[in-house]
């Protein structure tokens, strides 16, 4: 391993084979970096971090600080980040907090850019990309392969489903379904990821079966969104896709579901 003569790495912190930290960095008591792990200048890497193989951290990126909340902080608060992560300039991810466990977790693979937030308790899944400012509230959920635009944010207990995609400078404040793709300073549900869809080799019948519950899920709204979910569940019943996003739907949760906005006269937004 290598470490900078102006790095600071306390008693107590693991590191695995290969390691490389940079200068200024601070590494603190009971974090661990997997093998090949690589951290850049400046880095603050707090204990009870776990950060996996060969993940890259660039500068001014701030790990496992304690929550940004008011009130009692949890005393084992925990962040796991998972293997081959890109992490940009001046992240920062939070641990966790008493009300959500104490951990916040991110997925393999995923890509950060400069100025992401994700704050604590927060779930995001494998192969998630985030641009520049994005921002989770506490208690976020994010399934795999998300896409974030720059400088969206997205609301405490809110989901984002897989592979779904939000614009850039996009409010957040409903539930987002897999697949879907949503726009606009407070979020509406414009379509499905198509771009998303073909590039994951989802098969084409799969695809038309997902454009068909779309419409029956969200262009009808002659009953409640829940019978139009279950609807579209027993009409496609094979479609692994489909019923992803009925489940996604039913669940109990926190927030709404982002639903697209109809039409009446003259666009105001």
């Amino acid at each position: 391993m290598t470490i900078h003569p102006t790095a600071i790495v306390e008693d107590g912190v693991v590191l695995g084979a290969d390691v490389e930290i940079g200068p200024f960095c601070l590494i603190r008591r009971g974090a661990e970096l997997a093998d090949g792990v690589r951290v850049h200048s400046h880095v603050v890497i707090n204990g009870a971090t776990r950060i996996g193989a060969r993940t890259e951290i660039y500068d001014h990126a701030a790990l496992g600080g304690d929550a940004q909340i008011r009130g009692d902080r949890a005393t084992a608060a925990r962040l796991i980040i998972g293997e081959d992560c890109v992490i940009r300039e001046h992240v920062t991810m939070s641990a966790g907090s008493p009300k959500g466990h104490g951990l916040t977790r991110v997925g393999r693979s995923g890509y950060f850019m400069a100025y992401s937030h994700s704050a604590h308790d927060c779930t995001v899944g494998d192969g998630v990309t985030f641009a520049n400012g994005v921002q989770l509230g506490g208690h976020v959920d994010v399934g795999e392969g998300a896409n974030f635009g720059g400088l969206s944010a997205v609301q405490q207990f809110g989901r984002v489903g897989r592979f779904a995609f939000v614009g850039g400078v996009t409010g957040v404040n409903e539930d987002v379904i897999p697949y879907g793709m949503v726009i606009g300073s407070r979020a509406r549900l414009t379509g499905l990821n198509l771009i998303g869809l073909k590039r994951r080799n989802i098969p084409r019948e799969h695809i038309h079966a997902l454009r068909g519950a779309f419409r029956v899920i969200f262009q009808d709204d002659s009953k409640t969104l829940a019978s139009r979910a279950q609807a579209a569940a027993e009409r496609w019943p094979e479609i692994a896709e489909v019923q992803e996003v009925v489940r996604f739907i039913l669940a109990d949760a926190k927030r709404p579901v982002c639903t697209a906005r109809r039409r009446t006269g003259v666009e105001t937004e």
